[in-house]
């Protein structure tokens, strides 16, 4: 995994060389199946929630990169995580509910908690 640690100042980073921007792009992917499963009149309600946190994920992962210090990926990678808790709290609502009886959150929400712990690793690498 690359970090923004290990390459030059003013040297453009190519977020799409980050495991954890795949990660956070696969499941983006995998929400739009999850939110099918959910009813119709949830569509202004849960279906846009989880949508827009997971797109956000890996979206303010890869506009991060594009910033010019540590200090300022880091933000975005802080923004990223806690939209990655926003989704997370998000499908278990939906669970809960009883609206996603189809699927198997539990290995869903293991591997968006892998991708928070990646995400969190890089910010306290950058904190340093």
């Amino acid at each position: 995994m690359l970090t923004a640690i290990d390459e030059k100042p003013n040297k453009m980073r190519d977020f799409k060389k980050y495991s954890i921007w795949k990660q956070a792009f696969d499941l983006c992917v995998e929400c739009y199946s999850i939110v099918e499963e959910l009813p119709d009149n949830e569509k202004f309600g849960l279906r846009s929630q989880v949508t827009r946190a997971a797109v956000s994920i890996p979206s303010n992962i890869a506009e991060g990169t594009s910033r010019n210090s540590d200090l300022e990926f880091k933000r975005f990678l802080e923004i990223a995580i806690g939209s990655s808790f926003e989704l997370e709290t998000q499908v278990m609502i939906a669970d809960e509910l009883g609206m996603l009886n189809s699927l198997d959150t539990s290995k869903f929400l293991a591997r968006l908690r892998d991708n928070q712990a990646s995400i969190n690793a890089l910010i306290q690498k950058l904190k340093k």
